[in-house]
């Protein structure tokens, strides 16, 4: 009996001990490990990919923002502020109270196939929203020069890139929208316009978020011209 109850007792204490021993390696040395390495080596991707102007956090280089004019009385939906490059639609997505990002309360694909009526119905009424946005005098935009990103959400929806083909469409209604010569919305494009990664990766693709800042310090005369 005695012998049951100490082998039952030197049982206890070596699965305290492997649960303590555990529970500072993987629950404290592990992450503050980890943590410090990432600090290290990577700070910026480590803490969200932060991006700032003037100081300021405006956002993070992985997440999308909306660029909206604010609510009037009686809309559901603030209309796009047609100064900046706008980003990809956000279906199923809102935005938070001062217009500025998409809301992280939801995020997912439309999940509708291709011939969904609903589906076709959404595409339809954002491809002529975007025809009719991004005309300008001597600049109409026919509906074959939309791009699908222009018009789709990603799987995420908060897609913070679009393709070089949405952004040069947007150059002729943002230059005129801020008084700028379209040869330097371009320029700003092409310098914010990224590669496949390691060359055969993915898409070229621009960041909507510093592509803005950028066209922010080109309106207020602080920028590259």
């Amino acid at each position: 009996m005695n012998s049951s109850v100490g082998n039952s007792a030197r049982l206890l204490w070596a699965g305290l001990r492997a649960l303590l021993v555990l529970t500072l390696v993987c629950g404290v040395i592990y992450p503050l490990a980890v943590t410090g390495v990432a600090q290290g080596l990577m700070p910026g991707r480590a803490n969200g990919s932060e991006v700032s102007a003037n100081g300021k956090v405006v956002g993070s280089e992985l997440i999308g923002q909306r660029y909206d004019l604010p609510l009037k009385k009686g809309q559901e939906t603030a209309a796009p502020d047609l100064k900046w490059f706008q980003p990809r639609p956000s279906n199923g997505l809102g935005t938070n109270s001062v217009n500025t990002q998409y809301s992280l309360i939801l995020s997912g694909a439309t999940n509708r196939s291709g011939d969904n009526e609903e589906l076709i119905d959404w595409v339809t009424t954002a491809k002529a929203a975007v025809v009719k946005d991004n005309s300008v005098p001597g600049h109409p935009v026919h509906p074959s020069q939309v791009p699908a990103d222009a018009v789709t959400s990603s799987a995420s929806g908060l897609d913070p890139d679009i393709s070089p083909a949405y952004a040069d469409l947007q150059v002729n209604r943002v230059a005129a929208r801020n008084h700028l010569d379209t040869a330097q919305v371009r320029k700003l494009v092409d310098q914010h316009t990224d590669g496949r990664i390691l060359g055969f990766v993915g898409e070229p693709r621009v960041n909507v978020l510093q592509l803005n800042i950028a066209l922010r310090g080109l309106v207020s005369g602080t920028g590259t011209r």
